[in-house]
């Protein structure tokens, strides 16, 4: 069995500024980040859908430590986003400092945009991740 979405193919996409998933024929349910099967049936019947990047924040955590070779980006907020076709993401919030982020951002609707960062001291390069804005 193939990867219909590679994870190489998707971070491309991102530092593109596209957001992909995967779109189950079966049931119907959006997986993001890429999977080889469905999240709900494991059904292998995907096609690669672009997703709108929008959704709302489920969840946050503020950073303050952060791994060998980016210490200059702490502190960050990283937050757990329900996109608005389905699946839950993680990126970092980038319209408030990070200590003062409050419970109140949960529920706030968000967009997505995407940067490349630098790889740090243990990575295999550069890495895109999404970056969070909010919407109002």
């Amino acid at each position: 069995m193939e990867y219909k979405l590679t994870h190489r193919a998707y971070f491309a996409s991102l530092k593109k500024g596209k957001l992909l998933g995967l779109k189950c024929s079966d049931c119907g349910t959006v997986t993001c980040p890429p999977k080889m099967t469905c999240q709900e049936c494991t059904g292998t019947n995907l096609e690669i859908v672009e997703l709108k990047g929008t959704g709302v924040i489920k969840t946050f955590t503020a950073a303050y430590v952060t791994s060998l070779g980016r210490e200059n980006e702490a502190p960050y907020t990283i937050v757990l986003v329900e996109l608005d076709e389905g699946p839950w993401i993680m990126g970092n919030l980038v319209d408030i400092d990070p200590r003062k982020v409050t419970i109140d951002i949960i529920g706030r609707k968000v967009d997505a945009g995407f940067k490349t960062f630098a790889g740090d001291t243990y990575s295999n390069g550069d890495a895109v991740r999404p970056l969070f804005s909010f919407v109002d």
